[in-house]
C-alpha cells in the first residue's frame, strides 16, 4: 500500500504549487491525480496574474502571490508561456473613472504601481477600444501565463524534490489516508484536499459552490490587444452571489491570439457550452473592443469555479477532521494564487511561520465545517 507523510488529492495548478513547496520544505508528498496534471480548472482558466483589491485578504493573498510569481518566471520566462502585458481597468463612463482616483490610493499604499489614464492615453494605448470610453487604470506589473503548463512544471520541480504523482481517483477519505475507486488506499499523515469545484465529493460539508465559465480564443492578431483589458465593473460581477454575468475580460497571448472572457454561471455544474451565455460574452467583448467582431473564434470551452460564500478561499486544517487539509474555494483567482496558496499551507502543516496573516484563508471561518459530526 502507498504511503506519504503528506497526499495531495488533486494535480492542478494549486495542488502542484503545494507538492512543490512542501516537497522543497522536506515533506514526503504523494500527490493523487484522476486524469493528467493541470487538467479541471487549470486548464479552463485565462491565466491572468493579477492584483484584486476588492477585500483587504484578497489584496494580501493576491499580491504576495504575485511577488512569488515575478520571482519564478524571472528565472524562465519561456517555460510558463509568461507575457508581462499589464492590465488596464478600462473605466466606461465618469462615475466608474472617479473609482480610479481610490483604487490606485489603495495600489500606491500597497506598493504597486499604476498609472491613471485620461482617454487620450487609454486611446494611445489601446487603440481599437470603442469610442467614447472615459479613461483607465494601467497596472504594468500584472501579467499571464498558460497555465497547464505552469502546472506541470511546478510537478516537475516537486518530483526533483522527491515527490511521487499517483495515478487514481480518491472516493472517500479515511482516518489515515484515501481510499480510491478502484478500492485500494493510500495511508498518509494528512491529507491536502485540492480538487476545486469537486472537493464535495470528499467533503459533503463544503459550501462550496460551482461558478460555470466560458472562454473563446481567436486566430492569431498580433498587436490588436497590447494589455489584458478589463472593465471596471468585472469585480461586481466576478463575485456576485446570484444571477448569470458576462464582464468584458481579454487579453493577449504570447502567440498573437486574443483570449475573450468571462462568463458567470453560480451553481452551474454542466461542462457543456451554453450557446446563448457564450453569444452574450462575446457580444461584450465586441461592444467594448468592436474590431474583435471580424476576428476568426478558433476554440471555445468551459469550466467550473470553486467558489465559497465570502469569495475567500479555504487555506488550512479542517476544523473538524484532524489530519484533512484545504487549498480549495479560489473561485476565479486559483491561478494568481496558487503560489501564496502553497506558502501559507505548507508554513501551517509543518507548523513554521506563515509570510502573511493566515487568519483570513483558515476553513474554521465557516460554521458549516465547525458543525461536522
Amino acid at each position: 500500500m502507498p504511503s506519504a507523510d503528506v497526499l495531495i488529492v488533486g494535480a492542478g495548478i494549486v495542488g502542484a504549487a503545494c507538492a512543490a513547496e512542501l516537497a522543497a520544505r522536506g515533506a514526503d508528498v504523494a500527490v493523487l491525480e484522476r486524469d493528467v496534471v493541470g487538467s479541471g480548472a487549470t486548464a479552463a482558466g485565462m491565466g491572468h496574474l493579477v492584483v484584486i483589491d476588492d477585500s483587504p485578504a484578497q489584496l494580501a493573498l493576491t499580491r504576495y502571490s504575485q511577488r512569488l510569481w515575478d520571482a519564478m518566471v524571472d528565472a524562465d520566462p519561456s517555460q510558463h508561456d509568461h507575457l508581462r502585458c499589464g492590465t488596464i481597468w478600462v473605466a466606461s463612463d465618469d462615475e466608474e473613472l472617479a473609482a480610479i482616483g481610490p483604487k490606485q490610493a489603495l495600489y500606491a499604499a500597497n506598493g504597486i504601481a499604476s498609472q491613471p489614464l485620461d482617454a487620450h492615453t487609454l486611446y494611445e494605448l489601446e487603440p481599437k477600444l470603442r469610442p467614447g470610453l472615459a479613461g483607465g487604470l494601467l497596472v504594468p506589473g500584472d501579467s499571464v501565463v498558460y497555465p497547464p503548463r505552469t502546472a506541470l512544471a511546478l510537478m516537475e520541480r516537486a518530483a526533483a524534490a522527491g515527490a511521487r504523482l499517483l495515478h487514481g481517483e480518491a472516493a472517500a477519505l479515511l482516518p489515515d489516508g484515501v481510499r480510491l475507486a478502484d478500492g485500494s488506499a493510500i495511508r498518509a499523515g494528512a491529507v491536502v484536499v485540492a480538487t476545486g469545484a469537486r472537493c464535495p465529493a470528499l467533503l459533503p460539508e463544503l459550501p462550496i459552490r460551482p461558478k460555470k465559465g466560458h472562454l473563446a480564443i481567436t486566430d492569431r492578431y498580433p498587436g490588436m490587444v497590447r494589455h489584458q483589458l478589463v472593465e471596471l465593473g468585472y469585480i461586481k460581477n466576478a463575485h456576485a452571489a446570484d444571477g448569470d454575468t458576462v464582464s468584458f475580460n481579454v487579453q493577449p497571448r504570447p502567440s498573437g491570439q486574443i483570449l475573450i472572457g468571462s462568463s458567470r454561471q453560480p451553481g452551474v455544474a454542466t461542462r457543456p457550452i451554453d450557446f446563448p451565455m457564450l453569444a452574450r460574452m462575446v457580444a461584450r467583448a465586441v461592444a467594448f473592443m468592436p474590431a474583435l467582431a471580424s476576428c476568426t473564434m478558433v476554440r471555445t470551452w468551459t469550466g467550473l469555479r470553486a467558489a465559497t460564500p465570502d469569495g475567500l478561499p479555504l487555506i488550512g486544517p479542517h476544523p473538524a477532521r484532524p489530519g484533512v487539509w484545504l487549498a480549495t474555494g479560489h473561485e476565479g483567482l486559483g491561478i494568481t494564487t496558487a503560489l501564496g496558496t502553497a506558502q501559507l499551507l505548507a508554513a501551517q502543516l509543518l507548523a513554521q511561520p506563515a509570510p502573511i496573516p493566515p487568519e483570513p484563508y483558515l476553513p474554521q471561518r465557516l460554521p458549516e465545517l465547525a458543525a461536522v459530526a
